[in-house]
């Protein structure tokens, strides 16, 4: 690794995505999930008169998925503890013993 000087060195792989990739990523998943509703709430008003247990299904997801859309697009933006370190330590060099060097001085 070449010197720089002294300067501490940052890795980009350990930044995180930005705001507005953040944003976007949790209005895609919001949209699915209210999708995912409207889809089984007129499933539920289809199905009431043919199959009543799968309507009564489709209607619970129907009306437990608004608060699990919203938690989930609320959920963002925290760090991952998995993430490396944005910070790479400058490498310490070992000292010589001053034992081994009065040796090796005595060799020569």
């Amino acid at each position: 690794m070449p010197k720089h000087g002294g300067t501490e060195v940052f890795r980009i792989t350990g930044a995180r995505q930005g705001l507005a990739e953040d944003v976007r990523g949790r209005q895609r998943r919001y949209v699915i999930s209210m999708t995912v509703r409207t889809l089984s709430v007129i499933a539920a008003t289809v199905l009431w008169n043919v199959e009543r247990h799968i309507a009564f299904v489709a209607l619970g997801l129907g009306l437990l998925l608004p608060y699990i859309a919203v938690v989930i697009a609320n959920a963002g933006r925290e760090r991952a503890p998995s993430l490396p370190s944005t910070f790479v330590p400058t490498p310490v060099r070992p000292e010589l013993d001053a034992s081994n060097l009065n040796k090796s001085s005595d060799q020569s």
